[in-house]
């Protein structure tokens, strides 16, 4: 968990994006405060901790789901009203008491929604070994949403040459990268989006073989059957609700889908309920849904596939980076009306 505390000698001035307080319905930027705090930036004798300077925030989906208060067993821990919101960042390690990191080492992992953080929870931290890519890249391509991709579409679906992928909120980081994935497996690919720029950029950069416009779809099934008339062997699952509805009635006998996320469901305080779900039972279909953090053990292997991808072109990525930790909860809240194009990073600071 990342906090501000008060520690030590040398006191900095603390820019913080605030959550206020729980949330119903759609998320708005004045859920969260932007203020000036501050923080001493050594650690306290004996404490195994870390002091960094966030550089790079990731905004993601499942954030809107820790703004809910939540009663019970959760894989995610509730947001604290009044508190820093917490993320995915990269960062620079000022001062350390922890033996697997020193001063001056990046890192990427869970840091707070601040210019500088004492991280107390080290263990889901990673240390950045390749800085000849994008630092940010460690927010997207390179950190969670890349390896949700890999896992999600390798791990789970276990495709085959050849086989038939669509893909949901495809531009996204997730999306944008499960289909590259797919095309270098050689299977066909579609994927969904919400605007023309978006469709266009699926066909045009990415290589997908068809995009379409959900929004301009009246009839989700009929466009579905338009794309794939013979079926879909795999579905990688972003989005949820009506969308799902249409493709159980698409998939192919043994189809498999891989549940990342349900982004449509998020701002819903009431989801909606998925009704073809016999389809499961009357085509044998495997759906399964995964949590990244279960294959972090993974994280060594997927670089050494991801780092010679990049670095020889064949995988491209889109990021939309808004600039300056007062834009952060403008880029947040515009993930779920679809406003970014490409993985929305919050640059705090280059270096």
């Amino acid at each position: 968990m990342a906090t501000s505390v008060v520690v030590g000698e040398e006191v900095m001035r603390n820019k913080q994006v605030i959550f206020k307080d729980y949330v119903s319905g759609f998320l708005k930027e004045s859920d969260m405060q932007v203020i000036n705090g501050t923080l001493k930036l050594k650690l306290p004798e004996g404490s195994n901790g870390i002091v960094v300077k966030n550089l790079y925030l990731s905004c993601d989906p499942y954030m809107r789901n820790r703004m809910t208060r939540v009663e019970g067993p959760s894989l995610f821990t509730s947001f604290t009203p009044s508190s820093p919101l917490t993320g995915f960042g990269v960062a620079r390690v000022l001062d350390s008491g922890h033996p697997n990191f020193k001063k001056g080492d990046l890192i990427w992992g869970t840091t707070g929604w601040e210019e500088y953080s004492v991280i107390t929870e080290v263990e889901g931290l990673f240390k950045i070994q390749h800085t000849d890519v994008p630092l940010s890249y460690y927010t997207g391509i390179l950190g969670m949403p890349g390896l949700s991709a890999y896992v999600g579409f390798y791990e789970v679906c276990s495709p085959k040459k050849g086989e038939y992928v669509f893909i949901s909120a495809a531009s996204g980081a997730v999306g944008q990268l499960v289909g590259q994935f797919a095309k270098l497996m050689g299977c066909y690919v579609v994927g969904s989006a919400g605007s023309k720029e978006k469709v266009d950029l699926l066909k045009r950069k990415f290589g997908f073989d068809d995009a379409f416009n959900y929004k301009e779809e009246t009839d989700l099934d009929a466009a579905l059957k338009r794309y794939f008339p013979e079926g879909i062997d795999i579905y990688f699952e972003n989005v949820g609700g009506k969308m799902l509805d249409a493709v159980l009635l698409n998939m192919k006998d043994h189809g498999r889908i891989s549940v990342c996320g349900l982004i449509s469901q998020y701002n819903l305080d009431q989801p909606e309920g998925v009704q073809n779900l016999m389809c499961l039972i009357y085509k044998r279909i495997h759906m399964k849904g995964f949590v990244v953090f279960d294959y972090y053990n993974i994280y060594p292997k997927f670089l050494d596939v991801m780092l010679p991808y990049i670095r020889e072109g064949k995988i491209m990525y889109v990021e939309d980076i808004a600039e300056g930790l007062e834009s952060g909860p403008a880029a947040l809240v515009g993930l779920y009306s679809g406003r970014n194009v490409g993985k929305q990073v919050v640059l705090i600071a280059r270096e």
